[in-house]
Parts: structure tokens; sequence; C-alpha cells
């Protein structure tokens, strides 16, 4: 079987070739997004493996579908709210993803931009590159009794919240689908409006749904304490970025630290060093002093790419042999 990757980074190759030496497909990497042009000029495929940013809406899975022979998509993420499964399903294209890969490593990695942020670590760094070795402007805020408020309690958010006990916080949640082990834990589940308004620390983890999309809007900001700081490694589009900037130049917001962003699909993988950044409220987000972000990384860890690589050919190889998918939660039409 040939499977083309699209959005592929050098690290991807390096795992999946590990991989498929059990398996021994055909593998073909593309560096560029999938989108209409790319998937109507590639290589015939049976199958396709494809990243967050990658276009696959009705039209891309049109062409991949009669044109190029494609009979199954692989999501090596857990989102796939780029995915038309309306339109896989119509034209018989089986599509899977990986449900969880190392969650530890996007926990820790929401807990590293909240210490960072809190103990401005990022001030301190490029000011000892400078030799400068002044304290004032560091003063902090520790993170013990605070109240942090976990939106969305999954693999990662119950992972967030087992640090945050280690620091001694107060924990609470919200999720449409409540967890026994985040309440046996210690976790109290809240209603979302109690949450924002509670909680010193907000995390996000929800996936993105038009019930999450802007979940961080204008008028959920105003019930949010003065000062609180916003942590968001799940999906852009929870946070309406406009309304954000508002809350922290009124200083209602203290700190925002995010791995993800709204608008990231033209952004985020890409080298853009030497061009200019058209989107303007991006280069005043990451001007602000109390905000840090990084370019969608949570994820990667060796770990998790060993786990990605190894549960996208196994789900493939499945569905080839025409077997119901073995990892739990993977398959989505």
């Amino acid at each position: 079987m040939k499977i083309t990757f699209f959005s592929a980074k050098q690290y991807d190759r390096e795992y999946f070739d590990q991989y498929n030496k059990d398996y021994n497909f055909n593998l073909e990497y593309v560096p560029k997004t999938l989108n209409e042009r790319r998937a109507t000029n590639m290589e015939p495929s049976e199958a396709i493996c494809a990243f967050v940013n990658d276009v696959i809406n009705a039209d891309v899975i049109k062409i991949l579908a009669e044109k190029q022979g494609v009979k199954y998509i692989a999501m090596r993420c857990a989102g796939f709210n780029n995915v038309d499964l309306d339109a896989a399903k119509k034209y018989n294209i089986k599509v899977c993803r990986v449900p969880a890969y190392s969650p530890e490593c996007v926990a820790e990695h929401a807990v590293a931009l909240l210490l960072t942020l809190s103990r401005k670590i990022h001030k301190a760094y490029y000011r000892i590159l400078s030799q400068n070795f002044a304290l004032d402007g560091l003063i902090g805020d520790s993170i013990h009794n605070k109240t942090v408020g976990v939106l969305g309690t999954g693999k990662i958010g119950k992972n967030f919240a087992k640090i945050m006990y280690g620091f001694g916080c107060k924990v609470l949640g919200y999720d449409v689908f409540e967890s026994p082990d985040f309440k046996k834990n210690g976790g109290e589940y809240v209603t979302k409006e109690e949450l924002l308004k509670r909680a010193d620390i907000i995390a996000l983890f929800l996936p993105l749904l038009p019930e999450t999309r802007y979940i961080i809007n204008k008028e959920t900001i105003k019930t949010l304490k003065k000062g609180v700081v916003i942590i968001n490694t799940g999906r852009g589009g929870l946070v309406n970025t406009e309304d954000l900037i508002d809350g922290i130049m009124s200083e209602h917001i203290g700190g925002f630290g995010a791995d993800v962003y709204e608008n990231e699909g033209v952004l985020f993988f890409k080298d853009l060093s030497e061009q200019i950044i058209p989107d303007k409220k991006f280069k005043l987000l990451t001007s602000l002093p109390n905000v840090l972000l990084t370019g969608h990384q949570a994820f990667l860890t060796k770990e998790a790419l060993s786990q990605i690589a190894s549960c996208i050919l196994l789900n493939l190889d499945e569905f080839k042999k025409g077997k119901e998918l073995s990892t739990p939660g993977a398959f989505l039409a």
C-alpha cells in the first residue's frame, strides 16, 4: 500500500521509516500542506496521512477519491475538525486518527508555559544573555494554593490536574463527560460559568466544536477574576484573539500562554523569519509582555512521535486487512 504524507517533517520521516520496517508500505513524504491544488497534482495513492493544518474538506476529499484512488485518510493527531467526515463517508473513504499520544507530554508543556509566565523565566533568560543580573521587574507569582480551572478533563486534562495537585492547588473541572478518576483524585466538577468565575488559572484542553469555539470571548472574560492566567494547549479557535488582546491590555487578564493560535495554519510549522507576517492580531499578541506562545510543539517528544507512527501504521494495516481498528477511539468514519 502506498501512503502519501502531507505536512511531512524530517522527524515524521525518521519515525515512520523506523516503524514501517514491520509493514513495508510504500511511503511518500510531501513537506507542503494538503489543499485542493496539491490533491489534484499528487500521484495516485491508496492512503494519505495528514496533520492538523491540512485542508481535508469536501472538495479535497472528492478529488482524493475520484482522481487519486484514495481509500483511507489517517490523521496523525487527535483532532479532526479539519476533516469533512460526511464527505469521507459519501466517497467510502475510511478515516482514522491517533486518539491519544503521550498525553503527559502535552500536560507537561502546559505546565511549562504556566511556570515560565508565572516566574518570568523567559525574561530572565534573555537578561542573563545580555549580562543583566538585576532582579527588578522579575517578581513572579506562586502557583501554590491557587485555584486552577481545567476546561476539558480527558486524558491530557487529567494529567495536567495531577501535576497541579502536586503544587498544592485546588482543581476545578468542567467537561460534558465527567471522569470518575478526576473526582477520585481530588478534582471538583462545577459548571463552566462557576469555573470561569472562581479560577486563578484556566487551562484549556477542549476539542474545537461549534459549542466550544470562542469559549473565551468578550462576555466570558468579563466574568473572570482580575489577573487570571489562561493557558491554551487545546485548539486556537477556543479563544477569540481580538477579545483576548482587549482583556490583556485592560489588565483584566494577567497572562496568556498558548501552543495554538486560531489562524495558525498559515504560520506554524514554517520558517517565516525572513518574511513579514501580515496577521496584525498575531503581531500585537506576541508583542505583549505577559504573553508566551509556542508553535504547536506540545506533542513533540520522542515518546509521542513513536506512539503516533506505530498507531497510524497499525490503523492502516488493519484497514487494509478489513479488520476493525484495535486502538480504542481511532476509527472516525
